[in-house]
């Protein structure tokens, strides 16, 4: 991780977009744009073309893919580029988040409010699950950087304030809080908490890992999958899990 470097990136993204369109227009692609720029700041390596599909970056190293929507759009590029080269995905999550509203008639932006809410690495489980099947992939790698951001939303919702149902305008980052790497199978232990018994429950789990209970079960069903739990049991309608890190990864 590199604070100074990913400032640079912010820097020059972020000013070239207000010189461009203003404040608060910077458009939905100035977060990934970026991460894109931390990664790799030579641009001759961006949007390469690899078999039928346009990568992010390809170097040396291999692929890059930056993922800030649904991972159900990576799968046929994944089932691609994996026959051809290493992949790394990298995937920006919001650590600390400051919230601006936008007046779409008027263009007037409201003061930034701190959310309450810290992000974690469990809100990747959702995105895992969507490609599971590739995980266990010796050629793939996923890389989560968690950013502080300002996340500006239009005020067009359907409640009376117009913030619930509202559209996401745009993530501006302004920091970078944490890069883990992921590079094999015993990475994916950091998903079981210490707390956690040898013997646990979905319900265990939910507890230990302070999740609710459908991304418990979900983060189970990656874990057992990669095998760094395996089911041994049930428990009324739940399933007994137990650790499994003894397994060669």
């Amino acid at each position: 991780m590199d604070k100074e470097k990913f400032k640079k990136a912010c820097e020059m993204i972020i000013s070239t977009g207000r010189e461009e369109k203003g404040i608060g227009t910077l458009g939905e692609k100035t977060l990934h744009a970026v991460v894109k720029h931390y990664i790799e700041p030579d641009k001759s390596k961006h949007e390469i073309k690899v078999c039928s599909f346009y990568a992010d970056i390809v170097s040396d190293g291999g692929i890059v893919e930056i993922q800030t929507r649904a991972f159900t759009a990576l799968r046929k590029k994944l089932a691609a580029f994996l026959e051809v080269a290493p992949v790394t995905i990298v995937y920006p999550l919001p650590k600390t988040k400051w919230l601006i509203w936008v007046d779409r008639d008027t263009g007037e932006l409201t003061k930034k409010h701190k959310s309450p809410k810290q992000g974690g690495i469990f809100d990747a489980i959702n995105e895992l699950y969507n490609i599971k099947s590739f995980l266990n992939d010796p050629e793939l790698s996923l890389r989560f950087l968690f950013l502080d951001v300002e996340e500006y939303r239009c005020l067009d919702g359907w409640s009376e304030d117009k913030k619930r149902g509202s559209t996401r305008y745009d993530r501006i980052p302004v920091d970078i809080a944490e890069d883990l790497h992921f590079r094999k199978v015993s990475d994916y232990q950091i998903f079981v908490p210490d707390a956690l018994q040898q013997s646990f429950t979905s319900r265990d789990y939910m507890s230990a890992a302070k999740v609710n209970l459908r991304t418990a079960q979900t983060a189970l069903n990656i874990l057992n999958h990669l095998g760094v739990v395996k089911r041994t049991g049930k428990q009324g309608k739940l399933h007994i899990y137990e650790r499994n890190f003894t397994r060669s990864v």
